[in-house]
């Protein structure tokens, strides 16, 4: 999953990134208002971790421009004010949680994945296709009553491709999404992934197949034989 960190203290953002990184997430950080609001124009992300002292502005009148959009996408905000009035306007301002500063990054991991699990999430609801499940929150396909893990870059590439099911998807959408803004990727991290997801797929006997439409994407659809 895609989460966008607007934080501006470069070396909590960087722990911050590479911590939820190690825990699946593809994060994109940016460490301003005007940087934060141009990410959000242009990217679809699964969740917000907002800092509020931003050096632009408050971080609060991104949250208020993002549901002002109409937009639910799960925002938790990451701060030192924590008295009970700054945490009221907040949560007025419709964050979705709290956390203050200083943290502990399982914590942050919990309170993250709690967002995404509601119900009223559309991010944080299995995706279906064949006889295969996907729990975008956990990173597992679930057959019948069992569950498989999946590495997280497979994991990217087939929430990515199920969202998206019976119509192409371009393989510059899918590098977005194994790797944040300010990660590099390997020229093929693409196809090795959808070889190994492949592979898993069937020793699962899934019921879906990934086909490949070349110079363009990767197509996911229920196998013929179902």
């Amino acid at each position: 999953m895609r989460i966008l960190l607007i934080e501006d203290n470069a070396r909590l953002s960087s722990l911050t990134a590479a911590g939820l990184g190690k825990q699946g997430f593809a994060v994109d950080a940016v460490a301003s208002m005007a940087e934060g609001l141009s990410a959000l124009a242009t990217t679809h992300f699964a969740a917000v971790i907002l800092d509020l002292g931003l050096p632009d502005g408050d971080g609060l009148s991104i949250l208020r421009q993002i549901r002002a959009q109409g937009r639910t996408t799960p925002v938790l905000i990451l701060t030192a004010r924590l008295s009970v009035g700054d945490r009221v306007k907040g949560l007025q301002d419709g964050a979705d949680d709290y956390l203050g500063k200083p943290f502990a990054l399982e914590e942050l991991v919990a309170r993250l994945r709690a967002l995404l699990r509601r119900p009223a999430s559309y991010l944080g609801a299995r995706l279906s296709l064949g006889r295969l499940a996907f729990d975008p929150v956990s990173g597992e396909i679930i057959t019948g009553q069992t569950h498989h893990a999946v590495p997280r870059r497979e994991a990217a590439v087939l929430e990515s491709l199920l969202r998206r099911a019976n119509h192409v998807v371009p393989k510059k959408l899918l590098e977005d999404d194994l790797y944040g803004l300010s990660e590099d990727g390997s020229p093929n991290a693409v196809e090795v992934s959808v070889h190994r997801l492949r592979r898993q797929l069937a020793d699962l006997h899934a019921g879906v197949a990934i086909h490949t439409v070349r110079g363009v994407g990767y197509l996911i659809q229920e196998a013929p034989d179902g």
